[in-house]
């Protein structure tokens, strides 16, 4: 069975943790996505599932079986890499077909996953070329089309899209997606782009400074996170992270200070006392502009209005604080004016002291 496990891996490189006791379980036909700031671990964590790197501690499990001895040609896997290592004296169906001469492949069967490879990947036009005479996102397609001619137990993918301009990004997207939806292979493609993280992943592992701090599916990620890193890291415009002191609780509400002003909003949050501090997290889509201030708006001055097309993003200075704020284009505000904020019931996100999420009253 394709699956892919770690188990307390760790990395170690002299004094540098690189990766720190990393558990993960990656089922097949699934997507897993490794998000991350760089230097945060991801890249070394997939090189010691292929077996480029050696982990210092713990347990990587490929097919459900211990791998950590193995050298990269037994583990059984493809990689595709950020540079796309294609060899530049052979045509792209040379290279397509290059790892099938390990497997010892009959010629007529070599050229028929060649060609259904190339079919699939739209290459048929440019098999008899040589990677000095494609275009980047050909290119990438060729490196993808190398990796899956194989039945490896797993696919590993190194920012797989890094090097391409943004409509070309858009189309690979779908097409990798498209491709792995149909391998049942477990699969883990490493990138920094939260983008391709939330739109081509089953689940994502959202790492920083070599800790994975969440896995959870897109949707998960995005509505629940899990602490300050994670909701501050997923999302564009960022989310909104306000510091403020809770002053006092109800059973419907909770009443805040933040840069002296009050606000109240309705939630209702166990485990906390008066007096405590807190961030609240709020997206810019989940805020609204209003006429009038009161006891659950916020108030400020409008210091930068940025048009994005449909929408328009508005940045309110409270006291040091700039929040963002996401509108239709039709919404006319100005740069210095007073203006008034509220939250959309049930969007704000409430993190402790610590940076964790503090949950909902059920």
């Amino acid at each position: 069975m394709s699956t892919i496990r770690l188990r307390n891996v760790t990395k170690r490189f002299g004094s540098l943790v690189a990766v720190n006791r990393a558990d993960l379980d990656v089922e097949a036909g699934e997507v897993l996505c490794l998000l991350g700031p760089s230097g945060c671990g991801k890249t070394t964590t997939l090189r010691m599932i292929a077996g480029l790197e050696d982990a210092t501690e713990g347990d990587i499990l490929i097919a459900e079986q211990r791998v950590n001895h193995l050298r990269p040609s037994q583990r059984d896997i493809a990689m595709v890499f950020q540079f796309y290592a294609l060899y530049p004296v052979l045509t792209v169906a040379e290279n397509l077909a290059y790892p099938l001469h390990y497997e010892r492949i009959p010629k007529a069967e070599m050229e028929a996953r060649v060609s259904r490879v190339a079919a699939l990947l739209e290459l048929e036009a440019v098999l008899h070329r040589t990677p000095g005479q494609l275009a980047e996102g050909e290119k990438q397609r060729a490196a993808v089309g190398r990796a899956i001619i194989r039945d490896p137990s797993c696919f590993l993918f190194d920012e797989p899209l890094s090097r391409l301009d943004i409509e070309q990004r858009q189309v690979m997207r779908g097409q990798i997606k498209e491709l792995l939806a149909g391998l049942s292979k477990a699969t883990v493609i490493v990138t920094h782009d939260q983008l391709e993280a939330l739109t081509m992943a089953d689940r994502i592992a959202v790492m920083r400074d070599g800790i994975i701090e969440q896995v959870a599916t897109p949707h998960q990620i995005f509505t629940e996170p899990a602490n300050l890193f994670v909701a501050g890291f997923i999302g564009t415009p960022r989310m909104n992270l306000v510091e403020a002191t809770l002053t006092e609780g109800g059973e419907s509400y909770l009443r805040f200070e933040l840069g002296g002003q009050q606000i109240r909003l309705p939630i209702a949050r166990p485990g906390l006392a008066g007096g405590s501090s807190v961030t609240l997290g709020v997206r810019p889509r989940a805020c609204e502009f209003v006429s009038e201030s009161g006891i659950d708006t916020i108030s400020g001055e409008v210091d930068l209005v940025e048009p994005m097309g449909a929408e328009t993003l508005v940045h309110l200075l409270h006291g040091d604080q700039d929040l963002r704020v996401v509108v239709d284009r039709s919404t006319r505000i100005a740069v210095g004016e007073r203006a008034h904020l509220r939250f959309e019931p049930g969007s704000v996100h409430l993190f402790d002291e610590s940076g964790g999420r503090v949950e909902p009253a059920p």
